[in-house]
């Protein structure tokens, strides 16, 4: 197999990386692979390709990664997906939320909580606002 087609290929995959996961990390290091590529097809030796490919990533890291973030970070609320989308939702208490433990559901899913302030208490069945996501549990205020 000809060594452009390797870097297209290598190239391909990390920009479906990209897809799945919209790191802003994937992407550029792939359109890096499909400049090794073009340089692979037009004869450069495999030094060069990886000198291309090496340049090409950091100057895509440097320069499209930031431009990717911002635009990432700029979307309205509604447009959000995923787990920030849920940041100003109601939810409902389903098992006491207190500094160490606690479960709310949001969105037809249960998600484990703690309250913004360490000193509050949510009883099941109150209502609370998620106020943020902070890995894999929710942040909640009464929302007053």
């Amino acid at each position: 197999m000809p060594d452009w087609a390797i870097w297209f290929i290598v190239g391909a995959g990390l920009m479906a990386g990209e897809l799945l996961v919209t790191a802003a990390v994937l992407g550029p290091i792939g359109l890096a692979a499909f400049g090794a590529g073009i340089a692979a097809a037009v004869g450069a030796s495999s030094e060069v390709q990886i000198v291309t490919f090496i340049v090409l990533t950091l100057l895509s890291l440097v320069f499209a990664r930031p431009i990717a973030k911002r635009h990432l970070l700029s979307q309205p609320p509604e447009l959000r997906t995923n787990a920030p989308a849920l940041v100003g939702e109601e939810a409902l208490v389903l098992q006491q939320v207190d500094r160490d433990s606690g479960q709310v559901k949001v969105g037809g899913d249960v998600w484990s909580a703690r309250p913004v302030s360490p000193q509050d208490v949510f009883e099941p069945g109150e209502r609370v606002v998620v106020e943020s996501v902070h890995r894999t549990f929710l942040n909640v205020s009464k929302g007053e």
